[in-house]
């Protein structure tokens, strides 16, 4: 799954640090989150898409792999 949120944060002017402690998870986190090491519970998808005002969907970009 890939998302926008490190342009997203970058275009706001908010540190990692600064999101993940609105989030109450680590710097870590938000860090893995946004190389596309981690992908978040829904909840806290829910959470990050609350903080900035906007939907899951225009965060997170979920792309189906098609079958051969």
């Amino acid at each position: 799954m890939n998302n926008r949120l490190e342009e997203i944060r970058k275009q706001r002017g908010i540190k990692q640090e600064e999101l993940a402690n609105a989030l109450e998870v680590s710097r870590q986190t938000i860090g893995s989150l946004e190389n596309g090491r981690y992908n978040p519970s829904i909840l806290l998808a829910l959470r990050i898409a609350r903080f900035f005002g906007m939907s899951i969907e225009d965060i997170f970009i979920y792309e189906e792999e098609e079958e051969v």
